[in-house]
């Protein structure tokens, strides 16, 4: 089974560092699942050997009222599905900070769209900051970017 709790899945890592395993770590809300968010993931999962999706818990998310539209469970087993993904796990946390430090990945990988480490919530900045402390690396896919929230709202109100 792919989907973790978070404190497994960092044993998990741990073994796969050990072995030598470049492990890279994706974090998002994936609220409706999209070819952007599936060609994200795989160019993700090409900067390494393991691909492992944390996800934002429900009660988290902060896109606006009757957000989220698939529960935490339906977003994680749709993220699951995915031939790309190794691994995934609901976060605890509203951020990915302590989730960094916790599974402590090689590599974290954000849409282009945070290159300029720039972001509404400020959470991208924190991140970085958690990336230098645990030597981990920030890199950036450039692949079609979709937002979700765009969509449901152009297409399914």
């Amino acid at each position: 089974m792919k989907i973790k709790v978070l404190e497994e899945l960092s044993q998990i890592i741990k073994k796969l560092k050990s072995e030598g395993k470049k492990v890279v770590l994706c974090h998002g809300c994936f609220d409706l699942m999209h070819p952007g968010h599936i060609k994200y993931f795989q160019a993700a999962r090409n900067m390494g050997d393991i691909l492992v999706v944390t996800l934002t818990p429900d009660i988290y998310i902060d896109k606006g009222p009757g957000r989220p539209v698939f529960n935490q469970d339906l977003r994680a087993e749709s993220i699951a599905a995915l031939e790309c993904v190794d691994y995934v796990a609901v976060n605890k946390w509203p951020t990915a900070e302590e989730t960094l430090r916790l599974l402590r990945p090689d590599i974290y990988v954000k849409g282009q769209e945070f290159e300029n480490l720039e972001d509404k919530t400020g959470k991208i900045q924190k991140e970085y900051e958690v990336l230098k402390e645990i030597g981990a690396e920030m890199r950036f896919t450039h692949e079609i970017v979709f937002s979700s929230t765009k969509l449901l709202n152009q297409y399914f109100k």
